[in-house]
């Protein structure tokens, strides 16, 4: 695996991704000749958002929208690989799931199958989500369901890949939450119960760039999380008192949290819909026994966190 298309590339984990695989073949082995290393294909509607990655030597960054099946084509052609990182959280109401999720979700990954076996790629990565099911309580979890049963009927080496909540300098997680204790004297949390075991957003990208090395991780799925739970109480409690402004959490009784979750849809960019309400009675946590592959040890959430949450001294 030579040559890479990373589509969802300047996005959150898209980022991380690009810098570690970019790691991988330092500019002096490139200007020496030395052919190891990832060449990456970039794609992006907003090539000025993603200026950061127009630096690195290894990066071809383009303007195109990836979502027109013959911009994806063009993309396709001579690449080893393709690597989906594409997802959004948050969307409309409708069944199986919003216009939004199966834009993001479905769609392209269809469109992406095709374009990858018509251009002869013989590896693809999908970045899927923890507990994704055609029957899960949320839109969300179903279309992604939906995307990996399309790319599994492409007729090429897939590997996926679940990650529950990632973690990370960046995020829209518990940055977020450290964010809103600035200016909330309280929390009134919706789900404050819910579960999750997050996942450093490093851990993951290396993941990935190792699994492009092991052709033995073709066609395999691979759960991904960190080495412990907690519930959402916690996590905000956490990233709060680690942002140097700790706040009390006020558990919201369902009916309270559900018409709080609608009010916030009308928000260009809600922190929390009803979908996501139904996707957190669905514990995003791994197995017992579940490790990360290729003998890669979970980072602890306290070990990084505090890098970018904890206010400058």
């Amino acid at each position: 695996m030579k040559k890479i298309l990373l589509i969802g590339g300047s996005g959150f984990l898209g980022r991380a991704l690009v810098n570690e695989l970019a790691r991988c073949c330092p500019p002096a082995q490139r200007a020496s000749g030395h052919s190891d290393g990832f060449f990456l294909t970039v794609p992006t509607r907003h090539r000025e958002r993603a200026k950061a990655l127009i630096v690195l030597p290894t990066v071809d960054l383009i303007q195109a929208d990836v979502h027109d099946p013959a911009t994806l084509a063009r993309l396709m052609a001579g690449q080893d690989a393709v690597v989906n990182l594409v997802g959004i959280l948050h969307d409309g109401e409708g069944e199986p799931y919003g216009p939004g999720f199966a834009r993001a979700h479905v769609e392209l990954p269809r469109k992406i199958a095709v374009a990858a076996k018509a251009a002869g790629v013989r590896r693809v990565l999908h970045v899927s989500a923890l507990k994704a099911a055609a029957d899960m309580p949320s839109g969300y979890l179903r279309s992604k369901a939906a995307g990996e049963a399309v790319l599994q009927e492409g007729g090429f080496g897939l590997t996926i890949f679940r990650p529950s909540v990632m973690f990370g300098a960046g995020d829209s997680f518990l940055t977020l939450f450290a964010r809103l204790a600035r200016i909330m004297p309280f929390f009134p949390l919706a789900s404050a119960t819910a579960r999750f075991q997050p996942v450093w957003v490093g851990d993951v990208a290396a993941t990935l760039a190792q699994s492009l090395l092991r052709p033995e991780s073709s066609g395999q799925s691979f759960d991904l999380c960190g080495p412990r739970q907690y519930t959402l109480a916690e996590l905000v409690r956490y990233a709060a008192a680690t942002a140097g402004h700790p706040r009390r959490i006020v558990s919201l009784p369902d009916t309270l949290g559900w018409w709080q979750a609608r009010a916030l849809e009308w928000l260009p960019k809600p922190p929390m819909t009803r979908d996501n309400l139904r996707s957190m009675r669905i514990a995003s946590v791994c197995a017992e026994d579940c490790a990360l592959p290729f003998g890669r040890l979970a980072t602890p959430l306290e070990a990084i966190a505090p890098l970018y949450l904890a206010p400058a001294r």
